[in-house]
């Protein structure tokens, strides 16, 4: 019985093509998205969880409210961890990272004991030993016991291991930045930071074991840079121990040491807490916590993830319809059969059990169709995706699941249509007088009314995408980010920097040069100097103000183009430049100075201004983009900015090459420029638009089927009214019309219900910006213009072939 079942199932396929291709290859591609989103989905939320006790282990928050707006951060004070960890018997082990460029994390120039040439590599970070017991990696040579004991002492992972010795790397000595005098000793080799770890782009690992950056940075409370991570005990109350961390953190010790050192603490202070937040909430849920650059290079959003799961469902939903709509389409080519086989004898229960199986039957084969089209599309998604991801042949529910998922679409999907082309009455097929239900009608029309509410929310959130993005990189940032080449490792060069500075200027094409690790954009080498700032004297009894301390050269105004607004440049003629500042904006306003030039201001030590410069953005813009700032004469030379000329790129890089090649011939050139920086920073935006627009463009297309399924259902239904009214003199132009204006009614709803719909949620999204477009009535009139246009033009075709037909053969049973 079940044979002949998958006989007739099979002819029908057969005799219906056309249905047939476009049910399998809408149910295809759908389910081949859904396949690809679900491995993105399940890839994001798989972070950190597979650490031993990773739901003990967690990183300290601080949080701090200002004028109503809430601060979060994750840099703390050197002593926070051995401190707070040795109060509390809940704490089982505590341990730091430090992965501020600041302090040489980030990238390095590299080089071995055994060779002289130097490499330019990134990814490394300052840890403690004990973080390694905490968050481990697999050994491939050496052991974590004790790895980090020693000072000078280092971990690297497998492909560096690879990439710069032969073997068993251990007991050797690698170099950084040139400096022989701090030669790091590999004590092991562990397997590369897996995709699915916050830690992942890390492969360095120095110890903390002997470090001091300057006097007394391992004791003071008053600079924050390390990342503090606790392993709690088993049935810890995390809000509790919240609690005593608040107060042993900020009022036990940070207060205090402030009022020692005669500081009137911040009344920020006083409202301040802390929160631990789980490892396995680190990679999605730290949008809003400021860390440093390199620790959040492949950081995810939980939006994001939100965002996939919603527009997979969308499509899924749509191809179902699609589904549902094709099948009652194809219903009067098929009332005839059901006619005959329940005069035979058929019940309704076979004729349901058989149209279900044939529902089944289309979905295990689109999902050996998704399968491949995965295969096909995956490298696609991943470079949209930012990810490397594979189809999970190796784990055994993989094919099952996709096998029983195939089952419950194939039902779910097949069981309106079983029911309703199971319903007709044998008298009325055979008589050529069959009716619908009139309910169908209502039904089907409100499943495409809800395909087009999904493609005009994608479309319309598309959009808006775009115009943010675009608002972004095209915003006045006041500096310009166009033309200008970064060197990077260029700190080898030492004492030569002078020299090859001079030989660069030489160079026709080049307008200016920078040498400095301080730019406007943030990227690879670059530094941030975080530092409370006072007018001199007010500093026993003011708050300092928050901003950025940046050591840079005299080019950096002319190679940037930042304007200078009143006072002068920098200049290292000038002996008392040495304390000399130029400051920006919004520095006047936080300290409310009113005639900068000459006023000194205070951080670490005493400085004069000598020039204001118009504010820049040297932020995120998703976030301020602006901050207090001081810029001083000074500084290290890992970066060098060189401005050249427009059109002579080309000819730039090369010069350059020769000049470098120079100065440093067993050093490779690094270089990139500030505007693909620049662009960097906003990868994450730029995917979720990428992934929305090509999802619209699907989405659309399949809703299109939809609508061109229930057209062709249409016409056949009136092609006696369409015969009559030929007739009776009505011309071509009016068929058309009276065949589409019903579409187009749906649609027109569809516009209606999706544009309050989009702009609730794009409202929302642009709300992770401080700097965001206004949302304009004409972005829901192209949206509506656009999904009309689109549906007409489906419409259309089933609209003039009906009205183009013969009368007679419309009307022969007459």
């Amino acid at each position: 019985m079940i044979t002949n079942d998958f006989k007739i199932a099979w002819r029908s396929m057969q005799k219906q093509r056309l249905f047939s291709i476009i049910k399998i290859g809408g149910f295809a591609f759908s389910i081949a998205l859904c396949l690809l989103i679900v491995l993105f989905v399940k890839h994001e939320l798989s972070y950190d969880r597979f650490y031993p006790d990773s739901d003990r282990v967690f990183r300290m928050v601080g949080i701090a409210s200002r004028d109503g707006v809430e601060f979060k951060g994750v840099a703390m004070p050197a002593p926070t961890a051995s401190v707070l960890g040795s109060e509390y018997a809940s704490i089982e082990s505590y341990g730091r990272m430090l992965s501020n460029p600041l302090f040489g994390a980030g990238s390095n120039q590299l080089s071995t004991e055994d060779s002289p040439i130097s490499y330019s590599d990134n990814g490394f970070t300052y840890i403690d030993q004990s973080m390694l017991e905490m968050i481990p990696q697999k050994v491939v040579y050496g052991s974590l016991n004790k790895a980090l004991d020693q000072p000078l002492s280092m971990v690297l992972t497998s492909s560096k291991a690879a990439k710069y010795f032969k073997g068993n790397p251990v007991g050797k000595i690698i170099y950084l930045n040139n400096d022989k005098s701090k030669p790091y000793k590999i004590a092991a080799v562990i397997e590369d930071v897996p995709s699915n770890s916050h830690l992942y782009g890390f492969n360095f690992f120095l110890t903390l074991k002997g470090v001091e950056f300057y006097p007394g940075e391992q004791t003071t409370w008053f600079a924050s840079n390390y990342s503090t991570y606790f392993k709690v005990k088993e049935g810890v109350s995390i809000n509790e121990l919240e609690k005593q961390l608040t107060k042993s953190y900020i009022h036990d010790h940070y207060i205090p040491a402030m009022e020692a050192q005669g500081l009137p603490p911040n009344p920020i202070l006083r409202s301040a807490k802390v929160e631990l937040q789980a490892i396995n909430k680190i990679h999605l849920y730290s949008r809003n916590i400021n860390d440093n650059k390199v620790e959040v290079q492949h950081r995810g959003d939980i939006k994001t993830v939100w965002i996939f799961v919603g527009i997979s469902g969308f499509i899924l939903l749509i191809a179902t319809i699609n589904f549902i709509n094709l099948s009652t389409a194809n219903a009067v080519s098929r009332a005839k059969e059901v006619g005959i086989r329940k005069t035979i004898g058929s019940n309704r229960k076979t004729l349901i059990k058989q149209f279900l199986l044939e529902s089944c039957l289309f979905s295990l084969i689109s999902i050996v169709i998704s399968i491949l089209l995965a295969i096909v599309l995956m490298p696609l998604f991943n470079n949209l995706a930012g990810k490397e991801l594979t189809l999970p042949w190796s784990t055994w529910y993989f094919l099952p699941s996709m096998f029983l998922f195939a089952l419950v679409v194939g039902l779910l999907a097949g069981i309106y249509p079983a029911i309703y082309l199971s319903s007709f009455k044998p008298i009325s097929v055979l008589k050529g007088t069959l009716e619908t239900k009139s309910g169908s009608g209502g039904f089907r029309n409100s499943l495409v009314v809800f395909q087009f509410v999904a493609s005009i929310v994608l479309i319309i959130s598309t959009i808006l995408m775009n115009q943010q993005m675009n608002y972004l990189m095209d915003k006045d940032l006041g500096f310009n980010k166009n033309q200008v080449l970064i060197l990077h490792g260029s700190n080898t060069l030492e004492k030569k920097i002078n020299s090859f500075k001079s030989e660069l200027q030489q160079i026709p094409s080049v307008e200016s040069i920078s040498v400095g690790d301080y730019l406007p954009v943030m990227m690879e080498g670059v530094k941030r100097n975080g530092n409370a700032f006072w007018i001199d004297g007010q500093q026993n009894t003011e708050v300092g103000k928050g901003g950025q301390f940046w050591r840079i050269d005299t080019g950096y105004l002319k190679t940037f183009e930042i304007k200078l607004l009143s006072g002068r440049n920098l200049d290292l003629n000038i002996a008392s430049d040495s304390s000399a500042v130029l400051v920006n904006q919004e520095m006047l306003k936080e300290l409310r100075i009113k005639n900068p030039i000459g006023t000194k201001i205070r951080n670490y030590a005493t400085f004069t201004i000598v020039g204001v410069v118009e504010d820049f953005v040297f932020g995120s813009l998703k976030e301020e983009g602006t901050k207090p700032l001081a810029l001083s004469i000074g500084g290290t030379n890992s970066l060098v900015s060189i401005k050249i000329k427009a059109n002579q790129t080309a000819q730039s890089i090369r010069d350059i090459e020769k000049v470098w090649d120079k100065f440093a011939p067993n050093q490779k050139i690094e270089y990139s420029f500030l505007d693909d920086n620049f662009a960097a920073l906003y990868a994450d935006v730029e995917q979720v638009k990428d992934i929305c627009t090509a999802f619209a463009c699907i989405a659309i297309g399949i809703a299109c089927l939809g609508l061109f399924g229930l057209s062709a259902y249409i016409t056949e239904q009136r092609i006696k009214e369409i015969g009559v009214r030929k007739v009776l003199g009505a011309s071509i132009a009016k068929i058309i019309r009276l065949l589409s204006l019903d579409f187009l009614k749906l649609v027109v709803i569809a516009i209606i219900i999706a544009i309050p719909i989009a702009w609730w949620a794009m409202n929302n999204w642009l709300q992770d910006f401080s700097n965001r477009i206004s949302i304009h009535w004409w972005i829901f009139a192209i949206a509506a213009g656009v999904s009309l246009l689109i549906a007409m033009l489906t419409i259309s075709y089933h609209a003039f072939r009906s009205a183009n037909m013969n009368p007679i053969k419309c009307l022969r049973d007459e």
